[in-house]
This record gives structure tokens, C-alpha cells and sequence, in this order.
């Protein structure tokens, strides 16, 4: 019987988290204009449009924030922690989870800023950055990041420290966010 709760366990959080993080993406790549037209924020649109179309419908955007994906990806983090929380046969209040949700959401834009910086780095050392769908969403991902921190941290040679500044700033949020105990 462990056994069978455990996998529930690993299939709901996978597969919650997985639909969480495109619904994040998604809202992060529209946030910061990335290319509308790019095949993966065309893949990001095809598995989140049957959920958020109608959701827009009910909630209207504020300014450049899509409030709808906002509020999916909020409802979907309270769904899978009650049933988290149930199929481990506890109980928490709604405040508790409301709390434990918000915090989540943030380590995970977060994690997606990081492992973001972590794959631009690495394509940038590949070298074969120039004409790749997925190198042109992360420059448009993580140059909301990245500008201001290039406003202050110079480049050294052809060295830009930016993006471990970045991920190092993005781990001190994290262990902020830990704090909360949640």
C-alpha cells in the first residue's frame, strides 16, 4: 500500500509541476515579449491555451500581466497540495496551503530563472547560440534579469559575470523564501 501512495505522490507532483511550470513559463515569456512566433512558445501555447482561453474570459489582464495565467497557475498549486496533503491522510487549513501555494510559485519562477541562466550559459560556450529557437526565448527570458545587473557588474574581457551574479542573487531569494519554513 506505501508503495502505491508513493507513486501517486510522484505522479501528482510531476505531472502538476510540469503543467505549473509551462503555465509559468508561458507567463514569464509574455511578461518579458519574447517572440510570439517561436516554435516553443508556440508549444508553451498549445498545451496551455484549452485551459487559459476560457479562464480569460472570466478574469481580464492587468496592463501586461496575464492575470489569468496568474490565477491557473495559483489554483493548480492549491489543488495538487490538498491532494498531496490528503493522499498522505493529513489535513491543513486553507491559509496553510494558500501560504505553502504562493511560496511555491515563487521557488518556482525562481528555478526556471535558474536553470534559464544555466542553459544560455551553456549554449553561449557551445557556441552555437546564433539562429536557435531556444537561445532567442532565453535571451528574452532572462534579459529582464540580466539588464540591470549588466548596468553594474562590468564585463571582464569577454567574460559577462552577469548570469552568475544573477543565479547567485536568485539563490539568496530562495533561502529567504526558505525561511518561511513552508
Amino acid at each position: 500500500m506505501q508503495a502505491l501512495q508513493n507513486v501517486g505522490v510522484f505522479l501528482v507532483e510531476t505531472l502538476f509541476s510540469l503543467y505549473i511550470g509551462a503555465v509559468l513559463i508561458r507567463f514569464l515569456l509574455a511578461w518579458s515579449r519574447a517572440n510570439f512566433y517561436n516554435p516553443l512558445s508556440q508549444f508553451l501555447v498549445k498545451i496551455t491555451n484549452p485551459v487559459l482561453v476560457p479562464l480569460r474570459r472570466m478574469i481580464p489582464a492587468m496592463g501586461k500581466l496575464d492575470t489569468a495565467a496568474i490565477v491557473l497557475a495559483l489554483g493548480l498549486m492549491i489543488i495538487k497540495a490538498f491532494l498531496l496533503v490528503g493522499m498522505q491522510g493529513s489535513s491543513v487549513g486553507v491559509p496553510v496551503v494558500l501560504a505553502y501555494s504562493i511560496v511555491e510559485l515563487l521557488r518556482m519562477v525562481i528555478h526556471i530563472y535558474i536553470f534559464a541562466l544555466i542553459i544560455q550559459a551553456v549554449l553561449s560556450w557551445v557556441g552555437n547560440s546564433y539562429g536557435n529557437p531556444l537561445a532567442d526565448i532565453l535571451n528574452s527570458l532572462t534579459d529582464p534579469i540580466l539588464r540591470p545587473i549588466r548596468n553594474i557588474v562590468p564585463t571582464i574581457g569577454m567574460v559577462d559575470l552577469s548570469p552568475m551574479v544573477a543565479i547567485l542573487l536568485l539563490y539568496v531569494v530562495l533561502i529567504v523564501l526558505q525561511s518561511f519554513g513552508l
